[in-house]
């Protein structure tokens, strides 16, 4: 082989090192994990060797210069690939370590409220990275217990084709007075997003998988079991490696007055349920047995609450769990309740934050609400059908079995 040609092989070879190597070193600045500082600095090593070898390489070409070996087909194919791979890579680390910090801002909130997938950010970001971040992006939740007698069912509504409020009560009342249930869709950062209006909470029940604590089913089954038209995703579940059978739930569930499920939980987690007297209630600290007692009939466990006794959370950044598909459940002054779903976009980059299921939820008026279990898991089902478009962690357009549900019956 010439030395042109070995300049040529050279400086291809160099190069995909040098460009390897640079991305390398880069993630080992903002990372302790993927990149610790032994291997930084042998890449920092093989970086300055590959410089070394890039330069002898365009040496040997110039060198060289008059001696044809390749067609020009050729060298335009590998410097194409070659220009390819340096603008994906550069691409890679602007994305993480740009200027603009939204991606990094999601993936951290993110992935640090899944519990078991925070790996997705420790790869490329350090502790303190990290901290800063999650410091910037955090809910301060109302410390109120709900006050069940600021709900009034018989307060008068509005009557149809009446001069509304505003287009948000429009919304809520400019349908048939027989209508047990209204749907409306809208757009949450370019997002499908569906409202529901219940009009009768006594109507709203919990519902379990028929194999509760150990199997769990899709919300659309589910409802067509209990023959309920209406039906969203209800509380948390244990997930471990994201990719259990979604049936054991986490924390309390009650079904009828009936204790299903009485497990401890975090204090991110609260109680969230229907009283006898059909008001939204949102609890912590109770045990299962205390909340029936209570008169608690329906129930599960998820969170964070988003509105208290008609006082917002305080929000700051995205509320310290990213973007994300998201499911909520309210209850205005009058009793109507509000069931909120937002989907994802199909690479599961976007969706609501807290913020944003909160803003919904004041807007309509929800003087109590709550984030239900999100992600894959939320879906809006009417009549037995799946009307939203969930999206599982493959990015398949596809929801997954969980254990409990919120249902109109």
């Amino acid at each position: 082989m010439n030395k042109k040609r070995k300049g040529y092989i050279g400086l291809l070879i160099s190069s995909f090192i040098l460009i390897t190597m640079g991305v390398l070193v880069v993630i080992g600045k903002y990372s302790d994990t993927l990149i610790n500082n032994f291997w930084q600095i042998v890449c920092s090593i093989i970086l300055l060797i590959s410089s070394i070898s890039l330069l002898i390489n365009i040496i040997l070409i110039i060198k060289y210069k008059r001696r044809r070996l390749y067609s020009k087909k050729v060298i335009i194919t590998s410097c194409f690939l070659l220009s390819l791979y340096t603008i994906g890579c550069l691409s890679f680390l602007i994305i993480l370590y740009g200027p603009n910090h939204s991606f990094r801002d999601w993936l951290i909130t993110t992935a640090m409220r899944t519990m078991h997938h925070q790996y997705y950010c420790e790869w490329f970001y350090n502790e303190n990275i990290i901290n800063d971040v999650m410091s910037n992006n955090y809910i301060v939740e109302v410390n109120e217990d709900t006050d069940p007698t600021l709900v009034d069912k018989n307060k008068p509504k509005p009557d149809n084709g009446t001069e509304y409020a505003n287009k948000y009560e429009k919304d809520i009342f400019d349908h048939p007075d027989n209508d047990l249930y209204k749907i409306i869709q809208f757009d949450v950062n370019g997002c499908d997003a569906y409202l529901a209006f219940v009009y009768d909470p006594s109507r709203i029940t919990v519902g379990i998988s028929k194999y509760y604590g150990e199997h769990g089913q899709y919300v659309s089954t589910m409802a067509k079991y209990y023959k309920a038209p209406l039906a969203i995703n209800g509380g948390g579940f244990n997930d471990p490696g994201h990719n259990s059978t979604g049936g054991d739930p986490i924390g309390i569930t009650i079904m009828n007055g009936k204790i299903k499920s009485d497990y401890r939980v975090g204090s991110s987690y609260g109680v969230i349920g229907f009283t006898n007297d059909d008001v939204l209630v949102l609890k912590r600290g109770k045990t299962a047995e205390e909340l029936v007692n209570e008169g608690v009939r329906d129930a599960v466990t998820m969170g964070p609450f988003l509105i208290v006794n008609g006082k917002k959370s305080i929000v700051k950044g995205n509320g310290g769990w990213g973007y994300a598909a998201r499911t909520a459940i309210g209850q205005r002054e009058d009793g109507i309740v509000l069931f909120l779903v937002v989907d994802s976009n199909e690479f599961r980059t976007t969706g609501a934050s807290l913020k944003d299921l909160a803003d919904i939820m004041e807007k309509y008026g929800a003087i109590n609400a709550a984030n239900l279990d999100g992600g894959t898991s939320s879906v809006m089902s009417l009549n037995y059908e799946i009307i939203n478009d969930p999206i599982d962690s493959a990015l398949r357009h596809k929801t997954r079995g969980i254990p409990t549900i919120f249902m109109v019956k």
